[in-house]
């Protein structure tokens, strides 16, 4: 069994910097690639960021490429998101999540097995 567990959500305003973090433990992690999703009230999750399992990998949301960057730290069991230029409708609680692959990056949500919590980031204007 994996656990994760998000940390670093906040308010902000639109412009700033804000970095996620997901602690994993009672598993494989680093072995197997990891994304990060995120859903706003209302809405369905959507798909953010994915990171094979050597981080040599990544994959993006058009939504938030060229802002956002995804990276671990398999020596400390740590997924990372770092979201710059943050915007209104960046509002969401964050969720990691362990993938069932270690190479294959993948948007759809059924491709990962376990999942945290959730963080909330909040963008104010």
């Amino acid at each position: 069994q994996v656990q994760l567990v998000e940390s670093g959500g906040a308010l902000v305003q639109a412009g700033d910097s804000l970095r996620l973090s997901c602690a994993a433990s009672g598993g494989t992690f680093g072995t197997y690639a990891a994304g990060w999703f995120r859903q706003a009230p209302g809405k369905e999750r959507d798909f953010v960021a994915a990171i094979n399992w050597s981080g040599g990998s990544t994959l993006y949301a058009d939504s938030v490429k060229g802002r956002f960057t995804i990276s671990r730290d398999n020596a400390k069991n740590t997924l990372y998101l770092q979201m710059n230029s943050l915007k209104p409708e960046d509002k969401a609680v964050y969720y990691c999540a362990k993938s069932a692959y270690r190479n294959f990056l993948q948007k759809e949500s059924r491709a990962y097995d376990y999942w945290g919590q959730g963080t909330q980031v909040t963008v104010s204007s």
